[in-house]
């Protein structure tokens, strides 16, 4: 498995229906910026979750008074999770996991994979 690098997206395709895993991926999804896409083709459903590497940039309110950054929300509202705290492992049952680089579009991917998966239902029928 690679490291993990801010700004990396985490991909994979779960080998059996998680309604309830469903349920706690999503979970809190706008601080932690997790999402599923089920193909309307295929059938298949794709996790993502972005991946944070703990470094950020300060950010907060700025005081128009005193022009000073105001305000610590310190881990609250990322759009991402760490690396520690990732649902998407083999031990949840996932395989072909897959980190996508920083600036890669994971729906993009997803489109890419699906029209894959397509041609291969398509050839075996």
């Amino acid at each position: 498995m690679k490291r993990f690098r801010k700004g990396s997206l985490y991909f994979f395709i779960p080998l059996s229906d998680m309604k309830d895993f469903d349920k706690r991926f999503l979970a809190e999804s706008d601080d932690t910026g997790r999402f599923i896409v089920k193909s309307l083709v295929t059938g298949k459903k794709y996790y993502v979750e972005p991946i944070d590497d703990g470094q950020r940039t300060e950010w907060g309110d700025l005081n128009p008074a005193t022009k000073k950054l105001e305000g610590d929300y310190g881990m609250k509202h990322r759009g991402a999770v760490s690396e520690k705290d990732s649902l998407i492992t083999k031990e949840n049952g996932f395989e072909n996991i897959v980190t996508l680089k920083p600036g890669e579009s994971p729906t993009d991917y997803i489109e890419r994979l699906d029209k894959k998966y397509e041609a291969e239902m398509v050839s075996a029928s």
